[in-house]
């Protein structure tokens, strides 16, 4: 397969599962009717964007994505990727790709890297000494390989969704209840607190994991899903290590950098109207599309260059998910044409050998 343009997208299914089976703590789940129009509006959605990989967050059944693919009308063009564990009774990660791009075996990762570590002593006689013990990923991070070119090496791709900022529920915990007159006041704060160091433990553990693949390779990798925070939020930066944007020669491009395709959406308009998700009323970006250098237009190395994305939004103005069938996020996807880097520019770029 030698494809000239490569589509991506990323899409947050809000709790896809079916009809009657439990979502959280709610025991009764969607009705059949609430159920029928998330079927349609997801299977509409798809038909809609057709990318050529589409990453999934908050799948709980794969037979509703199933049944949401097949009323598409698409379902001969893609290969599902969903873990055969999945059986509605918690959130997993999952794909379409189109057919003859999967190459490998998927796999989901839950625990973090063996070596992974959070634990300092402290920088400076003033800082305390700091240990974060979390083995594990909130929803295992899908992790598979795709083919466009069958004259470049696979490209890695990763569908992650990082916890929430949401607080978390602390009043069932020993030590709140041994004391819920000094810990429910600040039950939001803690909570909150948890969340966030949670957030940022999963990201810098798919970091591990993303240096230990990229450095000094010349590996492609796509991270894409729903991280719970912004293009310039500490989570984001610890994905991407914060490489610098250049404009102008192709001379940039770092080694385990990834580069987000809001940004480079934003050279490419003057006007930044990116948001998928609205909560009390602020408009944000939870949802990313992150690539490698080979994805960079200003890259020494780059296979593809930018083309463009979409966002699919508009349904964030109406609070009815529920009676509508829409989803709580927007939709993003992003087009990369395959244009490599001229011989002459890598050549010089590199220098003398």
């Amino acid at each position: 397969m030698k494809l000239k343009h490569l589509s991506i997208g990323t899409f947050n299914l809000y709790n896809l599962n079916e009809p009657g089976v439990p979502i959280y703590t709610d025991k009764d789940g969607w009705t059949q009717e609430e159920y029928e129009r998330k079927i349609e509006w997801t299977s509409r959605s798809i038909r809609l964007l057709r990318p050529d990989i589409f990453g999934f967050q908050e799948l709980w059944h794969p037979t509703s994505i199933t049944r949401a693919l097949e009323a598409s009308g698409l379902a001969a063009e893609y290969d599902l990727v969903v873990p055969g564990t999945a059986n509605g009774t918690r959130i997993v990660c999952a794909a379409l790709v189109r057919k003859g791009l999967l190459t490998g075996q998927p796999e989901w990762i839950e625990n973090f890297p063996e070596k992974f570590v959070l634990k300092s002593s402290g920088d400076d006689p003033q800082t305390p000494a700091i240990s974060v013990s979390i083995p594990s990923f909130s929803r295992p991070v899908l992790h598979f390989q795709v083919r466009p070119r069958e004259d470049h090496e696979p490209v890695h791709v990763y569908v992650c969704h990082f916890k929430s900022k949401g607080p978390t529920q602390v009043f069932k915990e020993a030590w709140f209840k041994a004391d819920q007159t000094t810990y429910k006041k600040h039950a939001t704060n803690i909570g909150a607190a948890i969340s966030t160091i949670r957030r940022t433990a999963e990201a810098a553990a798919l970091r591990f994991l993303l240096t230990e693949q990229m450095k000094g390779s010349r590996t492609p990798v796509i991270v894409l899903g729903d991280i719970n925070d912004g293009q310039h939020s500490n989570t984001a930066n610890i994905l991407t290590e914060q490489p610098r944007y250049l404009v102008g020669d192709s001379l940039g491009g770092g080694d385990v950098s990834l580069y987000t395709a809001q940004t480079l959406q934003e050279y490419r308009s003057t006007r930044d109207v990116y948001y998928t998700h609205i909560h009390r009323d602020i408009m944000e970006s939870l949802d990313h599309i992150l690539v490698s250098e080979e994805f960079y237009d200003n890259s020494k190395r780059r296979v593809w260059m930018f083309d463009g994305m979409t966002v699919n939004n508009d349904h964030l103005n109406f609070d009815d998910h529920k009676e509508s069938g829409t989803n709580d996020h927007g939709i993003i996807c992003a087009t990369f044409k395959y244009k490599p880097i001229k011989v002459e520019a890598q050549e010089i770029a590199d220098g003398p050998s």
